[in-house]
């Protein structure tokens, strides 16, 4: 079975992106192997407001594509808005249960700590990396909103990088 891996940087008191969705405030470390970490996966999923994002930075030309098969979840887009994703509108963690059960590399839970959130509670969450910037914002979108269940880590290794980033990871029990 493939695994669900959140991946997501944070700043240490708790924030994923500032008020407006700002992500300006994590530094671009070139000791950090993204390219081994995008060779694992072959699927991302990923909420309304950070697929928002992402569009906003291709469009200004400092973005990338993020995978081959990507998923946005949202109850306000229409599919045939945005052709190069599939819009998920509805059962959310079923559809990630598919997923999983599909042949193929891992799946990048992108973001946002909403889809996260519900993910977990649905128990369809493998893994949680998370990437600790040195930076207070004081505010912003959570790392992980309140939710229904308690969701038990177990600690598997951590990794710390010359920016001061250290990259922290957990396996969901």
């Amino acid at each position: 079975m493939r695994r669900v891996r959140y991946s997501v940087a944070a700043s240490l008191d708790g924030f994923i992106a500032g008020p407006d969705g700002e992500y300006d405030w994590i530094p671009m470390d070139p000791t950090i192997d993204f390219a081994a970490f995008y060779s694992t996966i072959d699927t991302v999923l990923m909420g309304r407001g950070t697929y928002e994002i992402v569009q906003m930075q291709k469009e200004q030309g400092k973005g990338q594509e993020v995978g081959p098969r990507s998923y946005v979840f949202s109850r306000t887009l229409k599919q045939e808005d945005h052709p190069d994703v599939t819009i998920v509108t509805d059962d959310a963690a079923g559809t990630v249960a598919r997923l999983r059960a599909e042949e193929g590399k891992d799946i990048w839970l992108m973001g946002g700590g909403v889809l996260f959130r519900s993910l977990v509670d649905a128990n369809v969450v493998d893994t949680v990396e998370i990437g600790i910037v040195p930076i207070l914002l004081g505010g912003g979108i959570p790392l992980f909103p309140p939710g229904e269940t308690q969701a038990k880590l177990a600690y598997v290794k951590s990794e710390t990088f010359p920016s001061g980033i250290i990259l922290a990871r957990y396996n969901v029990v």
